[in-house]
């Protein structure tokens, strides 16, 4: 016999999904009219609930169960690739951001006459860097891309970066990691596994909605920032987790386009409308990001250790850092959809000036380890550390 969730959560996302195919006809009037309003009431409602826990700038603080919850983490998501792609014999896809869009090779320029105080690790030095980025969707599981949750995401792979990196399967590279939306799905590890577990039994929804145990401002959050999107070339994107900048600072960084304009949904999209948008684009036209950075000025405002929490700008502006420029090319082959598969992408492929804060990112360390090696194990497909040579 079902449980409630399982009966409840399946109507649910039949739901979304038709909601999802409406939502091109009136998003962008209530984007205008009312996204900003609800999502400022949306974050006093979660810092009316919270706790100071009277940190310091850049200090972080353990969770008692924070190995045990990172293994049960990397346990149950293993056993979801292992459900849905090992025992149906299917190629396996990232267990989340699942769908690859697109990988797109592109260059990072650290901006030249950088503050003093700026000049930090990998932006000591005005220097260009070969990347692959890739753009991908929310998953657990790759979807038509109109039905999707609504929120994309991007990780961008530096190559040929000097220096002792902190995980060692990868010696020359730097990790950026960020979705399109400015907070996390969960505030922190312990409410992660519990989302885990809900996607695991087909019932994710439930993990927002329970009655008992409800997330609906974290999934208020989400929501306001899931929309059925054009093309992810015209999107900000968001770390929703904090980095060090050298001794004793923290920030978040977003990576945002230049271009202001924003296409529009085709009005028969197809199940891969938002690759085809990309290829379209990137087939006779360049595209340029911005790499910013804002610094953490507030503990409490803006927490190391609650991922739901979005840091004021009005704190802290963002400040330009570098500049990311994707060349026109063509990328649309299977072979390079397939290299993808090849990539790891994680926050701690990077230099100890940059280290990963927080629970979330301590966690990320070993889950995107993990489950990248599982996935690539199913596959047969070894893990590459790439050079930007690669054709």
């Amino acid at each position: 016999m079902k449980s409630v969730p399982q009966l409840i959560s399946p109507i649910l996302d039949k739901a979304f999904r038709l909601a999802k195919r409406l939502d091109p006809y009136y998003r962008d009037t209530f984007d205008d009219l009312f996204k900003q309003p609800l999502v400022d009431f949306t974050q006093w409602s979660i810092n009316l609930g919270r706790n100071n826990d009277k940190l310091n700038l850049a200090e972080e603080r353990l969770l008692e169960d924070e190995k045990e919850l990172t293994d049960a983490i990397i346990s149950r998501m293993n056993q979801f690739l292992k459900k849905h792609y090992q025992d149906k014999q299917k190629t396996a896809e990232r267990a989340g951001n699942t769908k690859t869009y697109g990988l797109v090779k592109a260059s990072f320029e650290v901006l030249p006459d950088l503050a003093e105080d700026l000049r930090v690790g990998l932006f000591k030095e005005p220097r260009s860097y070969p990347a692959y980025i890739r753009f991908g969707g929310p998953g657990p599981l790759a979807t038509p891309d109109i039905e999707n949750n609504g929120i994309l995401s991007i990780g961008v792979k530096l190559m040929g970066v000097p220096g002792e990196k902190l995980l060692d399967d990868e010696q020359q590279t730097v990790d950026f990691t960020g979705i399109s939306c400015p907070t996390f799905t969960t505030p922190n590890i312990r409410e992660n596994l519990k989302l885990q577990q809900n996607t695991y039994r087909d019932t994710g929804i439930w993990y927002f909605i329970n009655p008992f145990d409800s997330h609906l401002r974290d999934a208020a959050m989400q929501g306001l920032f899931a929309r059925s999107y054009a093309n992810p070339l015209e999107q900000r994107y968001y770390s929703c987790v904090p980095y060090l900048f050298g001794e004793g600072r923290a920030i978040q960084y977003a990576i945002s386009p230049v271009s202001s304009h924003r296409s529009n949904v085709p009005k028969q999209p197809s199940d891969d409308y938002l690759r085809e948008a990309m290829v379209d684009t990137l087939s006779s036209q360049a595209v340029l990001f911005d790499f910013m950075v804002q610094f953490q000025t507030d503990p409490h405002r803006m927490p190391i250790e609650n991922a739901s929490v979005q840091w004021p700008e009005k704190l802290s502006p963002l400040i330009k850092l570098a500049r990311i420029e994707i060349p026109a090319q063509n990328f649309n082959s299977p072979e390079q959809l397939a290299f993808a598969r090849n990539l790891t992408y994680n926050p701690w492929h990077t230099l100890a000036e940059h280290r990963p804060l927080g629970n979330q990112n301590r966690a990320r360390r070993h889950i995107y380890k993990e489950t990248s090696k599982y996935r690539q194990k199913i596959n047969a497909e070894p893990h590459i550390e790439p050079t930007g040579e690669e054709f």
